[in-house]
């Protein structure tokens, strides 16, 4: 089984007056091939896809693929729902239209026991077994925690369950896995503390910041799963600004605010109930910026 590690973007979705923006998608994807990102994950939360229907859930997955055809970059795509059985009909349709690997957020608003979440999981797992599945666990949207035991019990029962995106914010949890399962794949899913989840033994990280600046986020990857971790601190704190102002309103607000000003997308537009961040936040945003070099800018 092809396991993915390394760098990987959140991708954000453009749309344009309204519909999805297909030709800007498939651009800010080959950005980040071409700034070194080892895989690019569409249809995530920062993807919006709790307000993407069906057919552009899957439409994102398939330009995806069609991108990184060819290249060393992978797709890992977004599988998640808080209803089972939609989830198994999103995973299998992911496996058809050819991504690398899926990951699935836990079950979100249901707030399931600890058996619900294996059951959950198990069950999609078993309806894709030939495809790599990383587990997602962001209890602060979802107010459902896949705890350790579970975890645990899910790799270890399901032979293509290989890592888990960890979202808590707890680097005693990524702690906590490695030390019970060393073979789990752990991602930081927190930007701000990549840096201490790659050197406590992660393999990899799923970045909202990485839109913007694939390149550093990519270096700082590279450099700690090569051990030099001197490079991979600096990156770190060198990111701090940029990371914590990309969250001073609901992800993907900022993100997207933030391409926006770039330049890297057209049209500042979100799908409702998300809006526009305030013009206070948009100014601090763009002054963040301005202290960083954004790559394949015109």
């Amino acid at each position: 089984m092809n396991i993915i590690t390394g760098s990987s973007t959140a991708l954000i979705t453009p749309f344009k007056n309204g519909t999805l923006d297909e030709q800007t998608y498939a651009a800010l994807i080959q950005r980040q091939i071409d700034n070194g990102i080892d895989a690019v994950c569409p249809v995530g939360t920062t993807g919006e896809s709790a307000t993407l229907t069906a057919d552009e859930d899957i439409r994102c997955m398939e330009i995806a693929v069609e991108v990184c055809k060819g290249t060393q970059t992978k797709v890992l795509a977004g599988a998640g729902s808080n209803a089972t059985a939609e989830a198994i009909t999103t995973a299998i349709r992911a496996r058809d239209c050819g991504v690398d690997a899926i990951f699935s957020v836990a079950p979100y608003y249901n707030k399931p026991s600890q058996e619900g979440l294996y059951q959950h999981y198990k069950a999609i797992a078993e309806a894709v077994p030939e495809l790599p599945f990383m587990l997602y666990n962001v209890p602060g949207r979802t107010m459902s925690d896949i705890s350790a035991d579970t975890v645990v019990r899910l790799f270890n029962d399901l032979p293509n369950i290989f890592g888990i995106k960890e979202a808590t914010g707890s680097l005693e949890r990524t702690v906590e896995l490695l030390s019970r399962c060393p073979e789990l794949k752990v991602f930081s899913g927190d930007d701000a503390i990549d840096y201490p989840i790659l050197a406590a033994g992660g393999a990899g990280i799923t970045s909202v910041t990485a839109n913007l600046l694939p390149d550093m986020k990519s270096a700082l990857v590279k450099s700690a799963l090569e051990g030099d971790f001197a490079t991979a601190r600096a990156l770190n704190e060198q990111l701090l600004p940029i990371n914590k102002v990309l969250f001073c309103e609901a992800n993907p607000i900022p993100i997207k605010a933030a391409m926006y000003i770039a330049g890297l997308i057209d049209t500042l537009e979100y799908r409702l109930p998300l809006v526009p961040p305030s013009a206070e936040n948009m100014k601090r945003i763009e002054a963040v910026m301005k202290n960083y070099t954004i790559v394949g800018v015109n």
